[in-house]
Order: C-alpha cells, then sequence, then structure tokens
C-alpha cells in the first residue's frame, strides 16, 4: 500500500465535480490533470439540506489504482451507484458537496481496538450470521462526526456490513481489523463555479 506521497486537494474535489456534471449532462469527460500516482481512495458526496449537509453518496477502493482515473470511477459510482441512496440529479448539483480522501498507512490491528479515533479508517472482515465472510469500512471522519466511541463503532459498522446476530465477544475477537490513514480535501460547489470561473479568464 502506498505511503503518503500526495495529499489529496482541492483540485482532485474539483475534477469529482467536472465529471459528474459531464456525465449528467451528457457531455464528454475531460482527462483529469493530476498526478497519475496510485491510490486507494473514496469519493464522498454531501448534499446542503436546509442549512444542514447530509451524506448523498460514498463508494471507494482499498485497491490502489491511477488517481485520474480512480476520481473518475469512484465520483460517478458514489454520485449515481451508491445502493443507499437515488441517483444524484442535475437539478442537485448546487446543494453538493464533494470529498476526496486518498487512502495510506495500512496497517494491520492486533485486535478490533487496535486503532486510534480521530487518526485512523478501519475496515474490518468478519463472518456474518449465515457463515458468509463480509467486509465494511468507516473512514476516519466518521467516528468523530458521530461521536461514537470505539465500541459504538465497531457495533455500528458490523451492522452495515450485514451482521444481524447478537454481537457476542466471540463475534468481537473473530475481527480481523486493518487501519489506515487517509488525506481528505472537500469543496462545495460554489467553490467550484468560482475556480471555473477563474479558469476561463486563464
Amino acid at each position: 500500500m502506498p505511503s503518503a506521497l500526495e495529499a489529496a486537494t482541492i483540485e482532485h474535489c474539483f475534477y469529482c465535480f467536472d465529471v459528474l456534471i459531464s456525465r449528467l449532462e451528457d457531455k464528454p469527460i475531460p482527462k483529469a490533470q493530476c498526478v497519475d500516482a496510485e491510490y486507494p481512495l473514496f469519493v464522498t458526496w454531501n448534499i446542503d439540506t436546509h442549512g444542514d449537509m447530509h451524506l448523498r453518496g460514498c463508494i471507494g477502493n482499498f485497491n490502489a489504482m491511477p488517481l485520474g482515473s480512480g476520481l473518475q470511477q469512484y465520483a460517478l459510482a458514489s454520485a449515481l451507484q451508491d445502493r443507499r441512496f437515488n441517483p444524484i440529479t442535475l437539478r442537485e448539483v448546487p446543494r453538493l458537496e464533494c470529498g476526496v480522501s486518498l487512502l495510506t498507512n495500512f496497517e494491520d490491528g492486533q485486535d478490533y481496538l487496535d486503532w486510534e479515533i480521530g487518526v485512523h479508517g478501519i475496515w474490518i472482515e468478519f463472518t456474518n450470521d449465515q457463515g458468509h465472510k463480509r467486509t465494511a469500512t468507516y473512514l476516519p471522519e466518521v467516528m468523530p462526526e458521530q461521536g461514537w466511541n470505539k465500541q459504538e463503532t465497531i457495533d455500528s459498522l458490523l451492522r452495515k456490513g450485514g451482521y444481524r446476530g447478537a454481537i457476542t465477544e466471540k463475534v468481537l475477537k473473530s475481527i480481523k481489523l486493518t487501519r489506515y490513514q487517509s488525506s481528505k480535501a472537500k469543496a462545495g460547489y460554489t467553490e467550484y463555479v468560482a475556480y471555473k470561473k477563474g479558469a476561463d479568464v486563464l
């Protein structure tokens, strides 16, 4: 897995807006201008609803891939294919905020509690009540935003991954946990419009 070679930047978020708007307007998708290092990454879309930001889509990949193609793929996947939400529409774009997370510093945890809130994202592997292997992840910012402690985070993550049974000590001890860190940038639509106007002037 890569180390922190490049930080996520606001330009990465602007490119995700470019990609999404081009797709929604049925126009050619522009090529990314970013350095094509390889990263695992996630793209997150939030939407302003009466002054509060709410999740509108978040999908990514733990397999390192070229940054340009990765941003393009997951800008669209998170906006249009997150099964928790309806696809984002062009009408919603002016209320959107985009977040890009580049994931780095992957480490095996000694157990399900071997990570730090506000520092690490976590990815867990476990067996559900039907005996099927499942995985689930939360990015580093999720736990502080929700105000969860470690146990609440793990319980929520098991439910997110589809575990429906009683969360016993045996279940918790069976979890394989990987911790990681991320570099994250965010940009709202207003910033994107200002950036595009400046780019047009140049």
